[in-house]
């Protein structure tokens, strides 16, 4: 699995397609929008405020907004469980050019992209990888998968297309698919409900971004329509070229160039007046290149298509009938082609030596369809309130891999996972008294070449949470515990991998069928607590806070065996004398503590998060071991204020990381960003923001790559940008 990090193409043929591509898409968009006289549009900031009513404090929407994801309706600070939502307005403020940067100062969740930074991979407390935290855009399963050193379970979602993140961390999150023992991140996507004034029967807008470290360019235009007041379709169109990077100590880090074409049409359809349907289209196009000891090695090519719809019926009073119904598609095929003849190479059969000659290719085809029903049903007996919710799921996967003998694509086997569930969940609420009780069936089959496995398991969870105080100083506190387990099927790389290690030097890889599926057992105690006008009228303080402890049982990792140890199962041949296989071991143990907090009296406010974070492996003889995905602690400081009737924000963001205590090579670093964004007209916003203000040369923890023999050393496969400034132009126009 030898090293690779990556490298923008430079070739001007792509360029002019990409570029042809927008402006076709852009003119696609504009069909949206019918010949009319434009009329002037209100200020966004009327569009953000109605006029009938003055919402809360923005900054107190990241806990009092619903969560997509929810169930039953509920936000994240009533939610007897560690959620976060981050909606449209701290995206903007982020003007994130990749998946991690929106995700920015939410606790317990690290997002890892090496040099590959339009592909991300999710870390919800320490846990991450082979479907362990479960990604999910409108509905739909990104599993995703590349096997090599770097990021493995990635997904590919533009931010541009994004309106809000919903994280739900640990397995309470089971009601949200199989496998998910770390959490479930949720990305809803733009709706022109949210895009459309309630006057307007079309809008559109052009945004235009500048940055300087890397001195790309991104452009977006969105349209959308009311065809009437119960059928409205918005479409969006993103073009971003970014060229490599510099680190914070001046460094160029090659391979950090990348570009992307990406898309999304979306319709909303309410056929009756207690029902909706969403129908929804994403779609993106990368490019970039990887690069070897210098010099770009390999040319990659994504095509990502993703195929949604959301259908929701309720009865007149959401009582017996609160129906979800959920089906997707995802296909997306990486295509990588050598653009050098790349000796060193094994034939992964015979383990002889091999040259990969200039244009060979691998292909990595995943086609995951996923379908999704749930009910909540809400009555009352003897007094106790109950909201019911029972329903099942099934993902599939299909996986096919290929290539020349000695490609990257050994490392991902072929083959088919099928998982499903059923659930049902009771919430009993009474007075001061909550009580969630629920039990969660999984099963799995999975299918290789020569090799089936199975199996299934029944998971439980209960959660109690009290509000036992009656003063107003106190009515808003609420304390809750928990325990729930989730349960994850082996993966098909995990399962299935084998052959000869076909880069840098050579040795078996075992498969093992026998794997068993790792089981989370998670203990959680946490604090809610929500106030209104403490310090003045209007002002507002959220609260969130949990300690939490997960025991992975059979926890899956890959060990390293020796050849010299009859019991290892190593097969004699070329190379270097050892091999390595996926194995259970007897569990990893995390444990950790996270803070939410903010505060808001509309001119300005001030935010707090904290992720505590310590965790480490235990093998079936009792040894214990560094966990690698083990993140960083973090504390996150941010501080707006807003003048000019909400015209003008300004403020900035402090993050400190420690080091985990068992990553070689990590250090402690400080980040500060600041950030400005001024609605100068009507028509015009403008924003600005400053990332890495005094040019930290940092990396993050995760991207550490462990020894491949016969090497000893770690290393980091890319250190994060330095200073970067970002200026951005947004023009909107309606009638």
């Amino acid at each position: 699995m030898g090293l690779m990090i990556l490298e923008r193409r430079g070739e001007k043929s792509r360029a002019g397609r990409s570029i042809a591509a927008l402006l076709a898409s852009a003119a696609a968009i504009a069909l949206l929008i019918p010949t009319a006289s434009a009329q002037q549009a209100k200020p966004a900031t009327d569009q953000q405020k109605p006029e009938e009513a003055k919402p809360a404090p923005a900054g107190v929407t990241l806990l009092d907004k619903i969560l997509v994801l929810s169930r039953t309706g509920e936000t994240a600070i009533e939610s007897l469980a560690s959620a976060s939502h981050v909606g449209q307005e701290q995206l903007d403020r982020r003007m994130a050019t990749t998946p991690n940067e929106m995700l920015l100062g939410v606790p317990g969740i690290t997002a890892q992209a090496d040099a590959r930074r339009v592909s991300t991979s999710i870390n919800i407390r320490g846990l991450q990888d082979f479907g362990r935290v479960a990604v999910i855009v409108d509905g739909a399963r990104q599993d995703f998968q590349r096997s090599d050193h770097g990021t493995q379970s990635t997904f590919y979602i533009d931010p541009e297309l994004v309106k809000s993140v919903d994280v739900i961390r640990g397995p309470v999150a089971n009601t949200y698919g199989s496998g998910a023992i770390g959490g479930v991140v949720f990305f809803d996507t733009k709706d022109a409900g949210d895009f459309l004034k309630p006057e307007e029967t079309w809008a559109a807008s052009a945004t235009g971004r500048y940055e300087s470290n890397g001195k790309g360019w991104t452009t977006s235009a969105t349209g959308a329509y009311r065809l009437n007041e119960n059928w409205d379709v918005l479409g969006n169109i993103v073009y971003r070229d970014y060229d490599n990077y510099k680190d914070g100590g001046g460094s160029t880090v090659k391979g950090t160039g990348f570009d992307v074409l990406g898309g999304l049409l979306k319709t909303t359809i309410r056929p009756t007046e207690n029902s909706e349907l969403k129908l929804g289209w994403t779609g993106s196009s990368d490019s970039w290149n990887e690069i070897s000891g210098g010099i770009p090695t390999n040319d990659l090519d994504l095509k990502q298509n993703t195929f949604t719809g959301r259908y929701n019926i309720t009865d007149d009073a959401k009582s017996w009938l609160d129906l979800h119904i959920n089906a997707s598609y995802n296909k997306a095929n990486l295509e990588q082609t050598s653009l050098v003849a790349i000796p060193r190479r094994f034939d992964p059969v015979t383990g002889l030596p091999v040259v990969l000659p200039a244009g060979s290719k691998s292909t990595f085809d995943i086609g995951t369809y996923s379908f999704d029903i749930w009910n909540t049903s809400r009555f009352e007996t003897g007094g106790i309130a109950h909201e019911l919710t029972y329903g099942g799921d099934w993902v599939g996967d299909n996986v096919k891999t290929g290539g020349t003998a000695g490609g990257d694509s050994f490392y991902t086997p072929s083959g088919k996972r099928n998982v499903s569930g059923a659930y049902i969940q009771d919430k009993l609420s009474w007075n001061w008294f909550e009580v969630i009780t629920g039990l969660r069936y999984d099963s799995y089959s999975l299918k290789g070449s020569n090799t089936e496995t199975s199996g299934d398991r029944l998971s439980p969870r209960v959660t109690v949470g009290v509000s036992p105080f009656e003063s107003a100083g106190l009515a808003g506190l609420q304390f809750y515990g928990t325990y729930a387990e989730g349960y994850r099927s082996p993966s098909l790389t995990e399962t299935l991998i084998s052959g000869r290690h076909p880069a840098g030097v050579t040795f078996p890889f075992l498969p093992n069928p026998n794997l068993r599926p790792e089981t989370g057992k998670t203990t959680e105690f946490g604090v809610n607590y929500k106030q209104n006008d403490i310090l003045e009228a209007g002002d507002a303080f959220r609260l969130k806070a949990a300690y939490f402890n997960n025991n992975v049982d059979d926890y899956i990792g890959g060990v390293t065996l020796s050849r010299f140890d009859p019991t290892a199962g190593c097969p004699s041949g070329p190379g270097v004398p050892i091999c390595f296989q996926y194995q259970n071991f007897a569990k990893a143990k995390i444990n950790g503590f996270e803070l939410e907090g903010v505060y808001d009296a509309g001119w300005g406010y001030a935010g707090l998060s904290a992720s505590i974070i310590d965790g480490h492996t235990i093998s079936n003889k009792g040894v214990q071991a560094a966990l690698l995905t083990i993140p960083s602690s973090q504390v996150t400081a941010q501080l707006g204020l807003r003048f000019l009737e909400d015209k003008l924000t300004i403020g900035g963001e402090v993050q400190y990381n420690g080091k985990p205590k068992d990553n070689p090579i990590a250090e402690d670093y400080t980040l500060v960003n600041a950030f400005a964004s001024y609605q100068a007209t009507d028509n015009l916003k403008i924003d600005f923001r400053a990332d890495n203000l005094f040019d930290v040369k940092y990396a993050n923890p995760l991207n550490i790559l462990p020894p491949s023999p016969p090497s000893t050393t770690s290393t980091f496969a890319a250190y994060e940008p330095g200073i970067t400034l970002k200026l951005a132009a947004t023009m909107r126009f309606g009638g």
